[in-house]
């Protein structure tokens, strides 16, 4: 009898317990809504997103003579002017080599949810460049090899319009039409370089064309320093920002655009124990042109305009002695163009560059003068780049020799900042490596 009890027990446990499991399997439909449900909170566009990029980047550079220079002969500008001793040998007729790693670079791209309508990104990137040199004249302090803020932005788009603020590329160093060259010095001195604090409103006209119309202030690379001033201080003692437009046309194929900015800097407030109101205003005019398919790619830059030295070209401004004793301040005017042409192949691609820009001097009468591109009583009259260059890529590695030839010819400065008398011709050559995995 007790066998039999806990038999009946055992099997009305069985039976409720499969009855128990036919009620909770799911159907082949329960399946499917559950499938979708995971899908589309998968499919789900994401509220945050950030994506981290970068580089290790190394450079071996080799140059037969001293140049203007930034960052231990890592960003060569222009050879030097002869220098002789006291047999007649020019001093600066001496080479000079490096291994660098410091433009290596990080960066973070983000995005978030949406603001007033418009897709919200930005991103935040440093290398270790630093922002002064490790020479002489500096007592042996520098921060090269420390890092350094590159560009820092945020950017509201909507379907036609699109505003961006923070620090980013000067609005006249077009990303799309940027020399292809290995060297880092990337054209400088014939195409504009650096970063600016800016605000920004691109407008779309068509789908091909759009208006883009920026404000901004130096800020790492700025105009030279008048007597009296400190640096930047041009930049900050001004009221009103430097201001650009610029129209830009782009198809799969065709890149062009032209642009135009005007720009009022403040020296000093102080002059001769007195006020100063006096500034140094300048406008600038630029042009470019790409077309690309899957075999070639070339573009063309020029530009012309007063005291380019911010955007690390040659040039400045020159200061006039006025009545009161005071300075007046009056911009140099330099014109530049470049252009390259390369290899479109995913995996060898060779390219060449030629770059040549010219100082054209300022109004007669001046005292003193601010520019890049001059050493004493001697001056800049013109300079030319050529370079070649082969490209090997293999996934995110990259490996670039790179040849490059720097001509430049100095003379007697005269009464408009022009080189006249005495004029001799000087010339760099630089041998190069660039090796850089990406990720």
């Amino acid at each position: 009898m007790k066998k039999f009890t806990v038999s009946l027990g055992i099997l009305s446990s069985l039976c409720f317990s499969h009855f128990a499991l036919a009620q909770d399997t799911p159907t082949t439909a329960d399946l499917l809504k559950r499938i979708e449900v995971l899908e589309a909170e998968k499919n789900k566009p994401k509220e945050w997103d950030a994506s981290l990029y970068g580089w290790v980047r190394t450079e071996y550079n080799f140059d037969s003579r001293q140049s203007a220079y930034a960052r231990e002969y890592n960003l060569n500008l222009y050879p030097l002017d002869e220098k002789l001793d006291a047999n007649g040998k020019d001093i600066n007729d001496a080479g000079a080599s490096n291994f660098l790693a410091i433009t290596s670079r990080v960066g973070i791209r983000f995005k978030g949810p949406d603001v007033w309508g418009a897709k919200a990104s930005g991103n935040i990137e440093a290398d270790f460049f630093g922002n002064t040199e490790l020479n002489k004249s500096s007592g042996g302090s520098g921060s090269i090899g420390l890092m350094r803020l590159r560009h820092a932005t945020a950017t509201l788009a909507w379907p036609k319009t699109a505003v961006t603020f923070g620090q980013t590329w000067y609005p006249s160093v077009v990303a799309d039409v940027f020399p292809g060259v290995a060297n880092f010095n990337s054209g400088i001195i014939f195409n504009p370089f650096g970063w600016a604090g800016q605000v920004k409103v691109a407008q779309k006209l068509t789908p091909e064309l759009t208006l883009t119309l920026v404000a901004y202030k130096d800020r790492e690379f700025q105009t030279a320093n008048a007597i009296g001033a400190s640096v930047n201080s041009a930049t900050f003692n001004s009221s009103i920002p430097t201001l650009h437009g610029q129209l830009q046309y782009k198809t799969k194929t065709v890149t062009a655009g032209a642009g135009a900015e005007y720009q009022s800097l403040k020296p000093v407030i102080e002059s001769v124990g007195l006020v100063s109101d006096e500034t140094v205003n300048s406008d600038m005019y630029f042009g470019y042109f790409k077309y690309a398919n899957d075999k070639i790619i070339t573009k063309l830059y020029g530009i012309t305009g007063g005291n380019l030295h911010h955007l690390v070209m040659l040039g400045g401004f020159a200061g006039y002695t006025e009545p009161n004793s005071q300075e007046s301040y009056k911009p140099t005017k330099t014109s530049a163009f470049w252009v390259d042409v390369a290899s479109a192949n995913p995996k060898v691609a060779p390219g060449v560059f030629f770059g040549y820009t010219k100082n054209s001097g300022v109004e007669a009468g001046y005292k003193n003068l601010y520019i890049r591109g001059a050493s004493g009583a001697r001056v800049l009259d013109a300079v030319w780049r050529a370079s070649a260059r082969v490209d090997f890529k293999q996934n995110k590695f990259n490996i670039s020799p790179e040849i490059e030839y720097t001509a430049a010819k100095w003379g007697d400065m005269n009464a408009k900042g022009k080189a006249e008398n005495n004029l001799k011709d000087v010339g760099n050559f630089r041998g190069m490596v660039r090796v850089m995995y990406s990720f």
